[in-house]
């Protein structure tokens, strides 16, 4: 199946499915546990639940913030092969945002896409990607 706007989000069944799940359900059994019998054992268990809990959150958190920047680099390396000399210079003022939306556009759509979101100044990320017609696959994603 060929990647697009309606099928690019990111689940990795392991995490989304199972890891997050039963830290939530860990969570929930922990402060069950405090409401029925409070204790110094039960809160430090919802302590350790909820802090299992942020970790895999934030782990998550950083990595896609990681992936980011790399975009952000990544793109703005290809807009200064891509883009007409007119635009080279407008590159600066490109968002983090609009160069994540941007990603997904074929080097052929780039220039007028990117003129088009810089003119009219389209800051988020869905109607850029929604924009795009000749999808770029990224299969590479956090």
């Amino acid at each position: 199946m060929s990647q697009n706007y309606s099928n690019h989000a990111r689940f990795v069944p392991p995490f989304h499915f199972f890891v997050l799940p039963v830290l939530l359900f860990n969570v929930g059994w922990s402060v069950y546990h405090i409401v029925k019998s409070p204790s110094a054992d039960t809160i430090i268990a919802t302590a350790v639940a909820v802090a299992l809990l942020l970790a895999a959150l934030f782990g998550r958190l950083f990595a896609l913030t990681v992936q980011d920047r790399l975009i952000r680099l990544e793109m703005r390396l290809r807009l200064a092969n891509v883009l007409p000399p007119d635009l080279r210079g407008r590159i600066p003022e490109f968002t983090v945002n609009q160069l994540i939306g941007l990603r997904f556009a074929s080097d052929e759509e780039l220039p007028s896409l990117s003129r088009r979101v810089l003119d009219e100044k389209i800051a988020a990320r869905k109607p850029i990607k929604q924009m795009v017609k000749n999808w770029q696959a990224d299969e590479l994603r956090a």
